[in-house]
């Protein structure tokens, strides 16, 4: 008599549905409030739009951290979606891997590349 222990954890299927569902919504919910926060400070400002008003803007810390965390949120954002185009259309495993970190690979550098643009590290 075999016996298992724990659950089989499948790498692909339906059950990612509602948390990517939720994901995708409340990543989405993030990017529309910097957008609104942004196009205010931009609509509302005084004097030509320039390099001076964009430095302006981006200056303060606050402003800097929700930038960040919208960069966070588009990252996660696209990487749901890319995921769950890499699960539908390819089909062997090992060039699926690959596929998942040149992706991982790439977000994270461009989530690195933000963090010395907003920062200048």
């Amino acid at each position: 008599m075999a016996v298992t222990y724990g659950s089989k954890r499948t790498a692909v299927g339906a059950h990612y549905g509602l948390r990517d569902w939720l994901v995708q919504r409340l990543t989405a919910i993030v990017m529309f409030v910097f957008t609104l926060v942004l196009l205010a400070q931009v609509l509302f400002a005084q004097g030509p739009v320039g390099y001076d008003l964009w430095a302006g803007i981006f200056s303060s810390q606050w402003m800097k951290t929700l930038a960040f965390a919208t960069i966070v949120a588009l990252i996660w954002h696209a990487w749901v979606g890319v995921r769950n185009v890499w699960m539908d259309y390819i089909k062997p495993d090992g060039l699926r891997l690959v596929f998942y970190l040149v992706t991982i690979v790439w977000l994270v550098a461009c989530a690195g590349w933000a963090v010395q643009v907003l920062w200048r590290l």
